[in-house]
C-alpha cells in the first residue's frame, strides 16, 4: 500500500491512476469515494472536511473489498486527518509501503484548478475562497500527519509534481519502486502513457 498526497490540482488523481495502470494495482481515491456518494456536497463546496467516523468506514471498506480481489491499493488523499492517520496507523501501519507527497508551488494550483472546473464542472474548484480553505486544512494536518506516519518506520518522500505528466510519473515510479521492492512495472512503459488520461486530477 502507498498513500499519494497533495494539495488540490497536484496531480495525484491522474498520477496514482498511472501508478495503479503501470503497476498492476488500484488506486482508491477518498474524494472520488465521498463524491460517488452524493451525501457531502454541500460541505465540498465550503472546502470543509467529511466527518472522520464516515470517512474511516467508507475506506476501511474500499480497502478491504481491493485487497480481498487481490490487488495491492494506492491511497489517494487519505489519510486526510489526524483521526484517520492515528486509525492507519494502528490498523494498517504493517501494511503501507510508503506515504509521497506530490509538491507543485500554488500558483500553478490555482491555474490547474481553474481549467478543472470548466472543463468538469466542479463547484469546489472555482472559488478562490473554498480552495484557499481547502489549502489550509491540508497544511494544518499533513504536518500532524506525517510525525504519525514517522513513528510507524513508514518512509516518506517528497516528489516533484511539476512537468509534463509522464515526467512527474517517472519521478514516481522511481521513489515507489525504492519503498517497495516487490513492485514491478507490468507490460506498460513508464515512457508510454499513452492510453492513461493526460489532464490534472486532485
Amino acid at each position: 500500500m502507498i498513500i499519494l498526497f497533495g494539495l488540490a490540482g497536484s496531480g495525484k488523481g491522474t498520477q496514482g491512476n498511472a501508478l495503479a495502470e503501470l503497476f498492476g494495482w488500484r488506486t482508491l481515491s477518498v474524494g472520488q469515494a465521498i463524491r460517488d456518494t452524493g451525501d457531502y456536497q454541500e460541505i465540498i463546496n465550503r472546502g470543509d472536511l467529511i466527518p472522520d467516523e464516515d470517512v474511516i468506514k467508507l475506506m476501511d471498506k474500499q480497502i478491504a473489498k481491493t485487497e480481498a480481489e487481490g490487488y495491492d491499493v494506492i491511497l489517494d488523499g487519505y489519510p486526510r486527518t489526524v483521526a484517520q492517520a492515528k486509525y492507519i496507523a494502528e490498523h494498517l501501519a504493517s501494511q503501507v509501503k510508503g506515504a509521497i507527497i506530490l509538491d507543485v508551488p500554488k500558483e500553478e494550483l490555482y491555474q490547474r484548478l481553474a481549467l478543472r472546473a470548466e472543463f468538469e464542472s466542479r463547484d469546489d474548484d472555482k472559488e478562490r475562497a473554498s480552495i484557499d480553505r481547502r489549502f489550509e486544512v491540508f497544511e494544518q494536518n499533513i504536518s500532524s500527519i506525517l510525525p504519525l506516519l514517522e513513528a510507524k518506520n513508514i518512509p516518506i518522500a517528497h516528489v516533484d509534481g511539476v512537468g509534463e505528466i509522464d515526467e512527474v510519473t517517472a519521478r514516481l515510479v522511481a521513489t515507489v519502486k525504492k519503498m517497495d521492492k516487490d513492485a514491478t512495472i507490468q507490460e506498460q512503459d513508464v515512457n508510454n502513457m499513452g492510453e492513461i488520461e493526460h489532464s490534472y486530477g486532485e
